[in-house]
């Protein structure tokens, strides 16, 4: 008698089984993925250069010319939006992949050794935490300046806390488990056992809750550009674009509205997929 076989894709095609019942995630990750795409090839898609300036065309209403618009300058708002695609994304990724990074590492350090490894780690994270996380945002990027690569440290450190609680409440629990004890048993030793035992655990939620992050890592940014600690002129920013047409939210109202109407969608769509992915991955949502 043959053995049965399994479908090792089976996990997977649960997953995505069960994300595809959430039809509000699945709008999300279109809208995310689309996101992407503009950005990844927005020098091929945008009608215009995003610098260029037309005198003629200031604050023109969105039309076949500008399909959204032109702001105070003359410049083509869509081609802007499009470009600032890009800076939305790299910052709310790369901020949150220090969070889940550092975050994560010094969670699970925390987590498996305890202790006063343990104490100093999280004391310090409640440190960071005591901080109201605009200001912390403001704190630390008016020290080093304003600029992409320091409004991305800024937002990263923000995030670190965040993960590091998550993972070392996860590890907590994972550390008592039988199979860690076996794996100590068997002779593994810290590395491997964190490596190949602990951390694959527990990685699917930082996912998760990095996707949701994300969202929270679009507005710091947008906060951050909006009082001019950002990513500065003339890189097109949303919210920077919202800053310079509030000017002219009674004239042109199209000016600061679109842009804030993409970080809007933008943010929803983060939070709609994160929420998505969780039911997805949790295998008691299957009825």
């Amino acid at each position: 008698m043959s053995a049965p076989t399994t479908d090792a894709n089976a996990p997977t095609r649960g997953t995505w089984k069960r994300f595809r019942r959430n039809r509000l995630a699945v709008l999300a990750l279109g809208v995310v993925l689309l996101t992407v795409f503009a950005a990844v090839f927005a020098p091929w898609i945008a009608p215009y250069d995003p610098a260029a300036q037309s005198l003629f065309d200031r604050r023109a209403a969105p039309g076949a010319d500008y399909l959204l618009g032109a702001d105070a300058f003359g410049r083509d708002i869509l081609s802007r939006i499009i470009f600032g695609a890009r800076i939305t994304l790299l910052v709310s990724l790369t901020s949150v992949g220090i969070g889940v990074a550092v975050g994560g590492a010094l969670g699970t350090i925390a987590g498996y050794f305890g202790g006063w490894i343990d104490t100093v780690v999280m004391r310090l994270m409640d440190v960071l935490l005591a901080f109201p996380y605009l200001l912390l945002a403001i704190i630390i990027v008016s020290a080093l300046g304003p600029g992409l690569t320091n409004t991305i440290v800024a937002i990263g450190i923000w995030t670190v806390p965040a993960f590091a609680r998550i993972s070392r409440g996860s590890v907590v629990v994972l550390r008592e488990r039988d199979f860690i004890g076996a794996a100590r048993a068997l002779g593994a030793n810290d590395a491997r056992v964190v490596g190949r035992h602990v951390v694959p655990n527990f990685v699917a939620t930082l996912l998760v809750y990095g996707s949701l992050y994300l969202a929270y890592a679009i507005l710091m940014e947008s906060a951050l550009s909006f009082l001019g600690l950002g990513v500065q002129p003339p890189t097109p920013t949303w919210a920077g674009m919202i800053a310079a047409g509030r000017d002219y939210i009674t004239s042109a109202p199209h000016i600061a509205l679109i842009p804030g109407i993409a970080i809007a969608l933008v943010v929803v769509s983060f939070n709609l997929l994160g929420d998505g992915l969780r039911d997805a991955l949790d295998v008691r949502s299957d009825g």
